[in-house]
């Protein structure tokens, strides 16, 4: 089947009726098999009924019910045939039937092929156009086609049989190769415009490129590494190597990604910053780009920004209640600093958005310094930093207050210059947002102190402090209990008996239910085995483990006379303060992540 083929009008010859189904019947169908409350699909739908998002995709993100099971429920309620790819081997001649192009294109699969009849997994149930070319192909070759609901991540992982991304490669340095005929490519003095044009460089380019968008990398590292090019994806936090490629083509793909992003190509000395834009399985893609001079060669490395999908909610980051009810207080204020601490790649940026999506109203002018622009908010007015120009935080934050803001955000307080200015913005009547690089939210204070900010100025300012890290979700698909050693036990027991005096009921109960009981280490805790949807790696997905310090007189009153606040301090116990690894364990408890998980990430 090709492109080409028009598509009719006709009605389907299909053997069920596709129809597209409400929300309200999958709602209604949650309830009846007790995966949520009726009290929950109704603040569902209020919630979905105020945004852009689908009860689909909230459900999905607030890990609700999973999404196998969700489309399951999809297909009952449109009476149609349900089916899972993700771990099926589908027969060449069978996959061919439908061309990778139309699949792409319609988002449809041949699975399986029974006499005349086509076995077709479909997405979306309302996409005619789909159908009726689907059904003009297969009345012309004389097959009978019987659809299929499936999930997108079946599709992904159905479609990519058609190619995998070494296979797609291969392809392209074999035309590399006869492209070159006998002439070997010298990297280093062939780094030329018409090589970085080849069409099999752009070919394994855009290949390396789209792979790690439907893989969800976060970055993009290509390097000389023993006398190859390596390939390697960072996949929730971990760094993979998914692709080696001859040494002799290092240079030409540098140079074919400094064209796409508007580098000098003769400029191998210095470092080099640059963006490419695409659309990607009708996404829009942003990838942010470095290169590096290294002793003979160039290091690349592009962290991949889906600027077509906006900042999460901080429920679907992982902040518990209390968290949240501390940060919409705080944030709502007319003026003040609220920080959020943490390491590069801790997801404060994230943050930083979701708490800016609570307060973008109308009324109020938002003005965000950024380096880079990661999420594109509407109603707000997003600046790049841009070093090489001269334009960076402390000059910008200058600018931002002539322009009459009601709300700053600061990507990051990286020097002296920037955070006097951001407690003068936060004296003068701006609510201020930033980030720091600190461990643990209290090492934010004393890291200002350190920045000449007056300690009487820092209490006067600061509404909020939080410290998040990211940890690794355990796969659903492939979750089994966790036996841990004793001295983790009991590492666990008394960080829980530590804060179950301040706990919420809801915690107390999970406490009592799993780690206090007489056999609770044998029944507490959870990993993931490893399966093909995660790729072997027992973990799927991301989130965050934070800890809140909602800042009263009393911590005010410490921080001007600068005497010491630490984390055993009474004034945090009353506000039912838990540390971020604390938060850890109890996502640990919940099968969200695994104890492992934890004490790797929380190591420093």
């Amino acid at each position: 089947m090709s492109d080409n083929q028009p598509a009719t009008s006709q009605t389907p010859d299909t053997n069920v009726d596709v129809q597209t189904s409400k929300s309200k019947d999958i709602l209604e169908a949650l309830v009846k098999e007790s995966i949520l409350t009726s009290q929950q699909a109704d603040d569902l739908r209020k919630r979905t009924a105020k945004s852009k998002e689908t009860i689909e995709d909230v459900l999905i993100k607030q890990g609700v019910v999973d999404i196998e099971k969700l489309v399951k429920i999809k297909a009952a309620v449109n009476d149609v045939p349900y089916t899972n790819l993700t771990e099926k081997i589908i027969p060449r001649n069978v996959l061919e039937i439908i061309s990778p192009e139309v699949a792409q294109n319609y988002q449809i699969i041949c699975f399986n092929k029974s006499g005349i009849t086509l076995e077709i997994g479909i997405i979306d149930l309302g996409n005619l156009k789909a159908r009726e070319a689907l059904n003009f192909f297969a009345k012309g070759a004389g097959y009978i086609v019987k659809y299929y609901l499936i999930s997108k991540e079946s599709f992904s992982k159905a479609f990519k049989q058609y190619s995998s991304l070494s296979e797609e490669v291969d392809v392209a340095l074999k035309a590399r190769e006869a492209e070159a005929e006998e002439k070997e490519i010298k990297a280093e003095s062939e780094g030329t415009e018409e090589i970085a044009q080849a069409a099999p460089i752009s070919k394994i380019v855009s290949v390396i490129l789209r792979h790690a968008v439907e893989g969800h990398a976060s970055d993009i590292h290509i390097e000389p590494y023993k006398g190859q090019s390596r390939v390697r994806y960072r996949i929730d936090g971990m760094l993979h190597t998914s692709l080696t490629l001859p040494r002799n083509v290092h240079a030409a793909v540098v140079a074919r990604i400094k064209v796409l992003s508007s580098l000098k190509l003769d400029e191998t000395r210095l470092p080099q910053d640059g963006r490419i834009r695409f659309d990607i399985n009708g996404k829009r893609i942003d990838f942010r780009v470095s290169i590096l001079p290294l002793v003979n060669d160039e290091k690349v490395v592009m962290r991949v920004l889906d600027v077509s999908q906006g900042a999460p909610k901080l429920v679907d980051l992982g902040y518990n209640k209390r968290c949240i009810d501390i940060i919409e207080k705080q944030i709502k204020k007319s003026d003040g600093l609220f920080l959020v601490t943490g390491p590069t790649g801790s997801g404060k940026s994230t943050t930083l958005f979701a708490m800016l999506n609570i307060i973008n109203v109308e009324g109020v002018n938002i003005s965000t310094l950024e380096d880079p622009v990661e999420y594109f908010l509407e109603g707000t007015n997003q600046a790049q930093i841009r070093t090489e120009i001269g334009f960076l935080f402390a000059t910008g934050l200058r600018s931002l207050l002539r322009q009459d803001p009601d709300i700053i955000m600061v990507g990051e307080i990286r020097d002296n210059e920037t955070a006097e200015l951001a407690i003068h913005a936060a004296l003068t009547g701006h609510m201020v947002l930033s980030t720091l690089h600190t461990n643990d939210a209290l090492g934010s204070i004393p890291r200002l102190i350190d920045m000449k900010v007056e300690p009487f100025l820092l209490a006067s300012t600061i509404n909020g402090i939080i410290a998040q890290r990211l940890l690794r979700k355990i796969c659903q698909h492939c979750k089994i209990k966790n036996e841990v050693s004793d001295d983790i036990f009991n590492y666990i027991v008394g960080e829980v008996k530590k804060i179950y005096d301040i706990a919420s009921d809801a915690q107390k109960k999970l406490f009592d239910s799993t780690v206090l009981r007489s056999d609770g280490k044998y029944n507490a805790l959870q990993k993931g085995k490893g399966c093909p949807r995660c790729d072997h790696t027992g973990y799927r997905g991301r989130f965050a483990i934070s800890e809140v310090i909602d800042m009263n007189e009393e911590i005010r009153h410490i921080i001007a006379n600068r005497k010491e606040l630490n984390y055993d301090s009474e004034v945090l116990k009353k506000q039912h303060f838990i540390t971020i690894q604390q938060d850890g364990i109890i996502k640990a408890l919940e099968g969200i992540t695994s104890i492992e998980e934890v004490l790797r990430v929380m190591s420093d």
